[in-house]
């Protein structure tokens, strides 16, 4: 078993109130299970975004090719003429 160690944290009504249901259901021993448990969860998505991004992002970023890119100012006027194009669609079908 690890060792403890104690902490002492404050948390929103909803959430205190969230905590305290969970243990008087018996799905916990007590606050600081459901405190370690939603760490876990926390913990266990952080792993898998670092996943992700290991395995689907960085691959894609190597790939790229920096030739290619589009200059800020560039990718800004497209959008604005997009929105200029939509926004006159708009009051034409009003």
């Amino acid at each position: 078993m690890r060792p403890n160690r104690s902490i002492t944290i404050s948390l929103p009504e909803d959430m205190a109130e969230l905590v305290k249901k969970k243990v008087a259901s018996g799905e916990f021993a007590d606050e600081s299970e459901v405190v370690a448990e939603g760490l876990r969860y926390l913990s266990d998505r952080d792993a898998e975004i670092e996943t992700w991004l290991r395995s689907e992002v960085v691959p894609v970023i190597e790939t790229h090719d920096p030739s290619k890119a589009i200059p800020i100012d560039e990718v800004r006027r497209r959008i604005s003429a997009h929105m200029d194009v939509r926004e006159k669609q708009a009051r034409f079908s009003e």
